[in-house]
Parts: structure tokens; sequence; C-alpha cells
């Protein structure tokens, strides 16, 4: 698998502040945001749930992993997706750093990726608890 995630009662754009604040705690920021449903609507016209990928970065473990490997900027940063269903209930799913970091075959980059997915879980723990 490629992803985890986990599910919320709380609305749509109270999850979005709460992840963008849990990443926070846990030493990332949010490089970019990206509208999907924004996006599709003003591209296409198509009218879709609420959807925003967030790119968040934690500076101190990025730099580790492009001292170690200087390409792996073409796997950063890691994106979590907030997403409205069809029940109205709330996913956040976290991109799982360590099967994309595998991709390197570096053990170093490993250990950094086993750390980023460790505090990307508390994250995830937070929003569902």
């Amino acid at each position: 698998m490629y992803a985890f995630s986990c599910t919320t009662g709380k609305s749509y754009d109270e999850t979005v502040a709460e992840v963008t604040a849990a990443l926070h705690e846990q030493g990332f920021g949010v490089l970019t945001e990206i509208n999907v449903s924004a996006v599709l609507k003003n591209k296409l016209d198509i009218i879709k749930r609420p959807y925003i990928i967030l790119g968040a970065c934690n500076p101190v473990l990025a730099n580790q992993a492009m001292e170690t490997e200087p390409d792996i900027g073409l796997l950063l940063p890691c994106n979590v997706v907030v997403r409205e269903e069809e029940n109205g209930s709330i996913t956040v799913a976290f991109m799982d750093p360590t099967a994309v970091l595998a991709l390197v075959e570096n053990p170093d980059v490993a250990a950094l990726a086993a750390e980023v997915r460790g505090r990307l879980q508390k994250v995830c723990d937070a929003i569902s608890s």
C-alpha cells in the first residue's frame, strides 16, 4: 500500500485546519494546497465534494534526505488528502513515505522514511481521536 488514512465526523473546514495544526505539531509545514474540487469546477465545470491535497514537509528531515539522495525531491513533499465522503464523513489520507521512498533503495533514506511515517501516523491518530 502507498497510503494510510483515518476518518472523522468533524466538518471539512474544521478537519483541514486540524490536520494543518497537527502537522505543525509534528514539525511539518504545508508548502502547497491544491483545492482539487475548485480546480475541477473552474477548468471542467464538474462539481465534486470538497477535496484538497496538502503538500506537507518537515524541513529538517527533508534536508537530511536531500543530503543523502539529491534527487529525492522528486518524491517530496508528503501529500495529505482531505476529502468529504458521500455520507458526509471526512477522510484524511496520508502518503506512506516508507512505501514511496522504498523506491530509492537506500537504508539511510529508509530510516528517515520510517521517522516521517511515525510522525504522520501521530497526525492521523490525533485526527481520529
